[in-house]
């Protein structure tokens, strides 16, 4: 990737705190209202954006966020080096976002919402060599300048199961009103599958909590998405206070970590079906969702492209054929432990027979963590946030990428396997008078790229992450 050389972290930040105003930072990113339990913990990423002062009910809901990372890793002393190798030495590496959420109810039960974007900058090594990318704001595209694209824009009916209702603050493409304590939605539109499904309250969005790919989401699900992020179809909710169900039908890229979506739903699509159980364990809330998926696409095949290659190196992309899947399954659980500390988990997992098609190369994860408020070091509204993951791949990718091949994410030119380890711990530093947060990073890598001769010793990664939201 061309260096992203004309941007600075602190003009950016600069920038960010003078356009946050009188804005509130650590907000979320996807939908509140789609969250179960709704009650947000408070170890969660706790402040949310400036409200409107209406007194029950507003028809309009306009919010801004923007964050900037820039992270830096130690020089390497690689043994070897493949196309997709995380480089031995690089320049810090700089990204940038800017979301306008704007959201406007329609009638009883309806709105729409938009979301306009602005990104720019580049991942450490154009985020390859690593099957848990460090940072979660940055993407697998060529050009590092700053782009304007249409990140959201989608229709949500809502239609009550009961007379019991239920208020929501305005918030993130959230409209401040009542709405039924148990319902029917439907979403249609373009939107990030991961607004509905996977969620969590401790471990979920890059801007406010923890950076790592396998971090923001499980690892292990190849969710559908453009390269950017986001995808078009519909979902279905049924919610109560005890129990949710969504399933959703998407489209996935035309091609692997492509920008351009497939609406052939016949040939290529994703099916993902979750079911969500909050409970409360002595007074604390605590929730598990498991969640099913398959994907559908023309995809290559890690073993044809290997007896194909003969005494070449393999191309998956030259074994691709219509309609091939892929299957998996998320175990994703979280609670909290007092009022100032929460825990979380999550197991991920996909056959890994055919090419990874959206998201990163790992084929299985296993990710535990913590997170705590700063309120015994009369911090309140910081956030301390602690995790270690494991990622592995399956037998048939493993052999793919020892043969020499590669994906979009990994290709050392051979692979000696073993798990790849990361582990991340983050503060994030309220500004309450600018309305911003300040988070410092550190993760540290064992195994890059599932790769255990490439590199004499682990990898250490340093970040620094501002967030300014109104």
């Amino acid at each position: 990737m061309p260096r992203y050389s004309s941007l600075r972290l602190p003009m950016l930040a600069a920038a960010a705190l003078l356009l946050a105003g009188r804005a509130r930072a650590q907000g979320q990113v996807t939908p509140p209202a789609s969250a179960t339990p709704g009650q947000q913990p408070a170890a969660a990423s706790a402040q949310a954006p400036a409200r409107q002062k209406t007194d029950s009910t507003a028809n309009w809901s306009l919010h801004f966020q923007q964050t900037v990372i820039q992270q830096w890793h130690n020089d390497l002393s690689p043994r070897y080096a493949g196309d997709h190798s995380l480089q031995a030495r690089e320049n810090a590496k700089l990204s940038l976002t800017t979301t306008l959420f704007l959201g406007r109810r329609l009638w009883k039960g309806a709105a729409v919402f938009f979301n306009p974007e602005v990104a720019g900058g580049s991942g450490l090594s154009g985020a390859t060599g690593i099957g848990g990318a460090p940072n979660g704001e940055t993407f697998r595209i060529g050009d590092p300048s700053p782009q304007v694209y249409l990140a959201r824009l989608y229709f949500r009916q809502l239609w009550a199961l009961g007379p019991d209702r239920e208020n929501d603050e305005d918030d993130l493409n959230q409209l401040k009103g009542s709405r039924p304590a148990r319902y029917l939605s439907l979403t249609a539109g373009k939107f990030s599958i991961a607004d509905y499904f996977d969620q969590n309250s401790y471990s979920h969005d890059p801007r406010t909590q923890f950076f790592n790919w396998s971090l923001m989401s499980a690892g292990g699900w190849d969710y559908p998405a453009n390269v950017r992020g986001y995808t078009v179809g519909g979902v279905l909710e049924y919610v109560t206070p005890a129990l949710a169900l969504r399933a959703s039908v998407t489209s996935m890229p035309t091609d692997a970590n492509g920008p351009t979506l497939d609406l052939h739903y016949g040939k290529a699509q994703a099916t993902t079906v979750e079911v969500t159980k909050p409970y409360a364990l002595r007074g604390h809330p605590g929730a598990v969702r498991l969640l099913g998926f398959r994907n559908q696409a023309a995809m290559g095949s890690y073993a044809l492209a290997v007896r194909d290659a003969g005494f070449s190196a393999p191309d998956v992309t030259a074994a691709r054929a219509e309609r091939r899947t892929k299957y998996g399954f998320i175990v994703n659980a979280e609670q909290e432990i007092s009022k100032e500390i929460g825990v979380f988990g999550r197991f991920s997992y996909n056959d890994g027979h055919n090419e990874t098609w959206a998201f990163t190369e790992i084929d299985q994860s296993l990710s535990v963590g913590a997170t705590s408020t700063g309120a015994r070091w009369r911090r309140p509204t910081d956030r301390l946030g602690a995790a270690l993951v494991a990622n592995g791949l399956s037998a048939d990718h493993r052999a793919y990428l020892a043969a020499g091949g590669s994906g979009f994410i990994l290709g050392d030119g051979r692979l000696d396997y073993g798990l790849e380890y990361i582990g991340e711990v983050y503060y994030s530093i309220d500004f309450p008078r600018y309305h911003a947060a300040l988070s410092p990073d550190y993760q540290i890598v064992f195994n890059p790229g599932y790769n255990t001769s490439r590199l004499p010793g682990p990898v250490h990664i340093a970040a620094l992450r501002v967030h300014v939201e109104f």
